[in-house]
């Protein structure tokens, strides 16, 4: 059972971004760049069903600039055999992400696909559903707990109205959420032995896909800064304040 795990490389969740001056997009120069938790969570995952003799082999792969390969180096340390570059500087946006991932997978025909459901840069939480959609895959979001029996997979999803199970015949799409599992830290041996680990490099055109984007950011703008609070000395304040605000509102 083979495992494909993509990962992608935005800017490190502790860092507070800056807007261009341009209100073109969000300055990344010189910026520490990480991997998307949400795909951490997801190769986490795909290691532990590894490990525990479920699965055979963990792909990484990732789409982007020849920096991603920091990221899936990342992925590797963590416990994935291998990985492949999908490499282009142009802008990736969730269709072009997913038609790629699907090119990938009807080259390595893996068994389950492990996604975070989100990036914390765009917040899209589009490409797991789009790569499901080309590739005519089962599908199911938002997983808080992953089982693995026989010819199929066993998902509980974090829904509004508390938790819903579903069962996926395999091959399979699965994007993750936060309470799934609590990535391992990484050790120096492991982060070692990942140098020695293979790692393929596509172009889009490679693999026939036009990656060329069909949305257009417009402008890019902080949000609004918050007021001060107001502190109440008594309840009495306090339900005039809010039914004040009621009003303003």
């Amino acid at each position: 059972m083979k495992i494909l795990v993509p990962v992608k490389r935005v800017v490190d969740y502790n860092v507070k971004v800056r807007v261009k001056s341009d209100q073109s997009g969000v300055d990344i120069a010189n910026v520490k760049m990480s991997m998307n938790p949400f795909d951490e969570i997801a190769i986490e995952e795909a290691v532990r069903l590894r490990e525990a003799g479920i699965a055979s082999e963990v792909i990484a792969v990732s789409c982007g600039v020849t920096q991603c390969t920091e990221t899936l180096r990342t992925a590797m340390a963590i416990g994935a055999d291998r990985a492949i570059l999908i490499e282009t500087t142009e802008e990736l946006q969730p269709l072009a992400v997913a038609k790629l991932l699907n090119a990938i997978v009807d080259k390595e025909k893996p068994s389950l696909i492990i996604l975070g459901k989100q990036a914390i840069d765009d917040d899209c939480n589009q490409t797991g559903q789009m790569l499901a959609a080309l590739a005519r895959l089962p599908q199911a979001t938002f997983a808080s707990k992953l089982e693995v029996l026989d010819n199929e997979v066993h998902v509980t999803r974090e829904i509004d109205g508390g938790l819903e199970v579903v069962s996926l015949r395999m091959p399979a799409v699965v994007t993750t959420d936060l309470r799934l599992n609590e990535p391992r830290f990484i050790t120096l041996p492991n982060i070692v032995k990942a140098k020695k680990k293979p790692l393929e490099t596509f172009k889009p055109e490679e693999l026939g896909v036009d990656v060329t984007p069909r949305i257009k950011t417009l402008k890019v703008c902080e949000p609004a800064e918050r007021g001060a609070g107001v502190r109440v000395v008594d309840v009495d304040q306090l339900i005039d304040k809010l039914k004040n605000v009621a009003k303003v509102i």
